[in-house]
């Protein structure tokens, strides 16, 4: 691990260090705890993207884990299984049922905790978590209800406790060169911006545990994994699921929720016919299958248009059930620049152009070239420290920054009012889809703070 001076020098790089503190005198967790020299961190689901969490927490010499909680105790014991390949005592599990966590949260050891569980458990695991005073890191989803926003907002003022989404596209090397990009003015003003989540899932959402992917057609009871509980939302609910990995990049870029902010949306979805497909000609499957006559609610394919306070526009969407390569489709285009994402991880598969700055027209450039002297400085000074992480070196950056800001008192640069408002996308775009594009008026979670907060990422 860096020294202190080099992990101060993280927070300078990410333009945390003039901020405002992270606990207020009036927060219940500043008058319940004390923060030791290790940061004590309880994970409430231990699912694989919480192990992920977990392995990236172990490398840190100045973390503790001090318990884990899930009803599943097959992921508790590959969770177990982590720690002792890293060399550290089994932590206390807490198993017992769904509502077991609340007992996890009575640990006065605990610090923090970090949250990964299923989407329509965020709300309650992370305000029973805020309300123990227990500072949160919140993976990334939309919220079940527009209400669920309102009362993660509520139970932050109510309680003054710290709040993370977890959002680590935000981190992605090749997005921050552009964040660096944008920053310089390289793009001019901005005018339009898309994003998404565009990632065939029909081996996630039907997944019998066998191999990793294209395993079965079952989901629910029968589904492991993410098949036990994501294919659900499918069956039942049909809007722009998981918004936050296309937002969150592009809102930033925008400064939104920091001097300006999102104000109204409007949604479309297509027909649903591809996962219907997928178990037709799954060889578990066939048209006699059971969950090849149900019907699915969600469209294949949903695009939300986004208008902002400031004049910009934005377009995201979600494409996951149907075969495709991965791509998260980023666009940034601005008087003077535009930049166009695709794919991720592969040489030269990005889009660039600055008509003056190349001195010719009509002609893309050379993406890798632009993106490599731009580098982000976080990038530059922490690279070594990201080459093992999950997800190409992003998973270090945002555990890294969680573990950091709580250490230094430093606010989050992802904080309630992005996680309210990202989160706010899906249901509205479900009300949206269901009264046929019907424009849905999104709300300032800010009261009106969004005209005076700074940009800090």
């Amino acid at each position: 691990m860096k020294t202190n001076q080099n992990r101060r020098n993280f927070l300078k790089l990410a333009s945390l260090a003039s901020i405002g503190s992270l606990i207020s005198p009036s927060s219940i967790y500043a008058y319940s705890q004390s923060l030791s020299k290790k940061i004590r961190i309880g994970l409430i689901a231990v699912g694989f993207r919480g192990q992920s969490h977990l392995n990236e927490l172990l490398k840190r010499d100045d973390v503790e884990i001090v318990a884990i909680a899930d009803p599943d105790k097959k992921m508790l014991a590959l969770a177990q299984k982590i720690l002792t390949k890293n060399n550290k005592p089994n932590v206390k599990e807490y198993s017992n049922g769904d509502y077991d966590y609340r007992n996890l949260l009575k640990n006065e050891k605990i610090d923090a905790v970090i949250v990964s569980s299923p989407w329509e458990w965020h709300k309650e695991h992370g305000i029973d978590a805020m309300r123990s005073g227990k500072i949160v890191g919140m993976e990334v989803s939309g919220a079940m209800n527009l209400s669920d926003c309102w009362d993660f907002v509520k139970t932050y003022k109510e309680t003054k406790v710290p709040i993370m989404i977890l959002e680590n596209v935000c981190y992605r090397r090749d997005v921050m060169a552009v964040l660096n990009m944008v920053r310089k003015g390289m793009f001019g003003e901005l005018i339009h911006a898309q994003g998404g989540y565009e990632h065939d899932l029909r081996g996630v959402l039907f997944n019998d545990g066998e191999t990793a992917y294209n395993s079965g057609v079952e989901f629910g009871e029968k589904g492991f994994s993410e098949a036990k509980w994501r294919t659900n939302h499918y069956v039942n609910r049909n809007g722009e699921l998981y918004p936050t990995h296309g937002l969150g990049p592009l809102a930033i870029m925008l400064d939104v929720n920091r001097g300006n902010r999102l104000v109204r949306l409007s949604s479309f979805a297509s027909k649903s016919k591809g996962l219907n497909k997928y178990i037709v000609e799954h060889s578990k499957g066939g048209e006699n299958h059971p969950n090849a006559k149900i019907n699915f609610k969600q469209g294949d394919v949903v695009t939300t248009q986004i208008q902002c306070a400031n004049g910009e526009t934005i377009l995201l969407t979600h494409d996951t059930s149907l075969q495709r390569p991965y791509n998260l489709g980023f666009r940034i285009q601005g008087t003077t620049g535009l930049w166009q994402d695709f794919g991720w991880g592969e040489a030269n598969q990005g889009f660039i152009y600055f008509e003056k700055l190349m001195n010719k027209s009509h002609k893309w450039d050379n993406t890798e070239k632009w993106l490599k002297e731009n580098d982000h400085p976080l990038w530059k000074s922490y690279e070594k420290e990201a080459e093992n992480s999950g997800h190409g070196g992003m998973d270090y950056f945002v555990i890294n920054t969680f573990i950091e800001c709580i250490k230094n008192n430093i606010s989050f640069p992802l904080d309630i009012y992005d996680l309210a408002t990202w989160y706010s996308i899906t249901p509205l775009s479900e009300i949206s889809i269901e009264n046929n594009g019907a424009v849905q008026e999104i709300p300032d979670f800010t009261n009106g703070e969004w005209k005076t907060r700074k940009s800090v990422f």
